[in-house]
Order: C-alpha cells, then structure tokens, then sequence
C-alpha cells in the first residue's frame, strides 16, 4: 500500500495541526485535567490514521478485458437503470452508479481502455451523492472513453462534503483500463453509463472494488 500524491499536502498540514494542538493541549490542560489532554490526543491521532487511510492506495492485480467494464471506483452500486444522458450521448444509456463513502479508496480507474474523446469539467451543486438528481446537477467531470466496442461515459461527481475533484486525462490520450483516472477527496459517486444491452454483472448494493470487480460485459 502507498499514499497518494493529492494527500500528501493534507496529511502534512493535519500532522502539524494536531501536533500544535496536543503540544498546547499538555502544556496548559495535563497538569489540572490530564485526562483531557490524553483524551484529545486520542482523539487527534485517531483523525490522522483515518485521513492518512483516506488516501491510501492498495496494491491490485487487476482485471484487463476488453470485452469487460471494470468498476471506476471502489464502493456501493446504488443505481442500475436506463437514463436519458444530456451532456453527451443525447439519448438513453445503462447507468451504473458506486457511492464512494468516505471510508473508501478514493482513487478512480479507467473502466475500459481506448482514446478520451470528450473530457468536461462542470460546476455545479453539492447534494448528497445518492440524491437523484446529483448526476445532473452536482459538481462533476464528465470523460468519454472510446474503444471498437463503441463509448463509455464515467462521471466523477461531487457529493455534499467532496468539493474537490481531480481528472488526469486529456482528449485525445490513450486510456489503459485500470490505470489512474483521478482522484475525489472526501466522499463522493462515479456513474458510467453504457450502450444499451450491455449485460450487467453486478446488483444493487454490492460492494466493488476498483479496477477488479465487473460492472458489464458490452
């Protein structure tokens, strides 16, 4: 397991913070109340382990198949559906929805490999991430990767308490499946939708994990 680069700066900055606040916290609080001051530090270094997991990259063998859509992230499936795509396609699609809670490896992977066509940073709102209407009107980054099987649409997408999105790919590069697609601090959702008659592999409420774990066959 490693640490990503986007959390190197955080962890930095908490493990600073937290060592101001215990210094302080033993010098003024250990000789009256000592019980708060090891309270407190506890309670800091239990926030620190969970920030420093929060951005943890577990090694993976991962599943390459081009015939196979791999999870983009790790999580919950919460939406299995037929959705009418606006930004891109103009016409239904098989959406497949992960909730990411904040618990989970927060990097994303490319479900397929092929060549980004379209690559779309939007601004947006910050509703809970398995609000219906979070795919449209969220904070998200939308990527189109395509392939001979045809294109698949990821969205990365904001939830109430991520405010920071992170996309590493450019149109016209050439995506590998399972490699490093971005990066969602905090909490958040990732939808793919698919052609139609794509055979799905997963149900609702299954736990994926990223880069293993098959959503559809195309």
């Amino acid at each position: 397991m490693t640490i990503h680069r986007e959390g190197i700066k955080t962890i930095v900055v908490t493990a600073i913070l937290f060592g101001a606040v215990n210094l302080a916290s033993f010098y003024f609080l250990s000789y009256n109340y000592p019980w708060l001051s090891w309270f407190i530090f506890l309670l800091t270094i239990i926030v620190w382990i969970f920030i420093i997991s929060f951005f943890r990259v577990p090694s993976r063998t991962f599943v390459i198949n081009e015939e196979c859509i791999v999870a983009p992230a790790d999580g919950k499936v919460v939406v299995i559906e037929e959705a009418y795509d606006e930004e891109y396609f103009k016409d239904k699609r098989l959406q497949i929805s992960i909730f990411m809670s904040p618990a989970n490896v927060h990097q994303n992977r490319n479900p397929v490999s092929g060549e980004v066509v379209y690559s779309r940073y939007h601004k947006g709102k910050y509703l809970v991430a398995w609000h219906p209407k979070s795919s449209t009107e969220n904070e998200r980054h939308s990527v189109v990767i395509m392939n001979s099987k045809g294109e698949v649409l990821v969205k990365q997408i904001a939830g109430a308490v991520a405010r920071r999105i992170i996309n590493y790919l450019k149109v016209g590069q050439k995506a590998e499946q399972a490699a490093e697609m971005g990066f969602i601090k905090f909490g958040s959702r990732v939808d793919v939708l698919l052609p139609l008659g794509s055979k799905v592999e997963v149900k609702l409420n299954q736990v994926v994990t990223g880069g293993i774990t098959v959503l559809a066959r195309i």
